[in-house]
């Protein structure tokens, strides 16, 4: 998908993971000039490899938008006002795009310390997964001031195809993100206790797929996710470790609302347990294996 603008701006990354990498790239193909640092160096130069520039101190002055994509609260804190952080390095006015998964309050926190250096902030966290992040057809939950939205359009037009306007404060876009989260792990969770159950019962694992992907138990998760299982693919596009991390919240912020999330806590307590056994860094569609390995079930192998 090729995203086209009038206007190039110069648009910072944070953080060339699956997700990162993914949405510099659609930057780049909109005609924008775009720079990116990661801990990895080899997603470093597969950005300039593309037309990208590394990011240092000394660029982020170009930038009026900074887009962080690293993986939660604690980096975000860190590459923004760490004693490393590129916040102080932005131009007045630039724009911080914040994309991880992270709660309401410290979005507010993050706005608010963004607003005393005289940048904008924009609460923006995302959904669709890599394959939609290289494509530039993201799902964005944004909140923020309109200044901010104005400031971040070009990089938001270039990566997503909806951007939902949350509300002029910083905090309802992470909100939005936990209520997604609820629902993206309990329905991994569920594909794979479901999968597990299949394959107890002696049905084939690929005909599972195939009658439930037609059936009203579908989800975007069981198609997305199974076929991981059936292929006996676990190479991690969004790993199991993310899950204790956004379910974490999810349930944080519910006991701040007194709100009771059972099934949540469940899908949480399965994650910790996959994690724990060593699953961590696999494709969470290796919760799967979680059930597997506990009823003594064989699953299919690598294709």
């Amino acid at each position: 998908m090729s995203k086209t603008t009038a206007a190039p701006a110069t648009i910072a990354f944070a953080g060339l993971g699956a997700m990162g990498l993914g949405m510099a790239e659609s930057c780049l193909r909109a005609g924008h000039r775009v720079l990116g640092t990661d801990l990895n160096r080899t997603a470093l130069d597969r950005l300039i490899a593309a037309g990208g520039r590394e990011l240092t101190p000394d660029s982020a002055g170009e930038a009026g938008i900074f887009v962080s994509v690293v993986l939660n609260a604690a980096q975000t804190q860190e590459v923004l006002y760490g004693e490393s952080g590129f916040a102080r390095h932005l131009p007045p006015g630039a724009v911080i795009v914040s994309s991880a998964t992270i709660a309401p309050e410290q979005a507010r926190d993050n706005a608010a310390r963004a607003a005393d250096m005289n940048l904008l902030y924009l609460d923006a966290p995302i959904s669709g997964g890599a394959a939609r992040a290289a494509t530039g057809e993201l799902s964005i939950m944004a909140s923020g001031a309109q200044e901010a939205f104005d400031a971040a359009a070009p990089a938001l037009a270039a990566m997503a195809r909806s951007v939902h306007d949350l509300g002029r404060d910083a905090g309802a876009g992470s909100a939005m993100k936990a209520v997604n989260q609820l629902l993206a792990g309990v329905h991994i969770a569920a594909m794979g206790e479901a999968l597990a159950l299949g394959i107890s019962q002696g049905l084939d694992p690929e005909r599972i797929l195939q009658v439930i992907s037609a059936s009203a138990g579908t989800s975007w998760m069981f198609e997305n996710r199974a076929p991981r299982v059936v292929e006996g693919d676990y190479e991690a596009r969004s790993a199991i470790d993310i899950w204790p991390k956004d379910l974490g919240i999810v349930t944080d912020i519910a006991q701040g609302a007194a709100l009771s999330t059972p099934v949540a806590e469940a899908a949480l307590t399965r994650f910790r347990e996959a994690s724990r056994q060593g699953l961590g860094a696999l494709d969470d569609a290796a919760i799967t294996r979680l059930y597997a390995a506990e009823a003594g079930l064989s699953l299919p192998g690598k294709r």
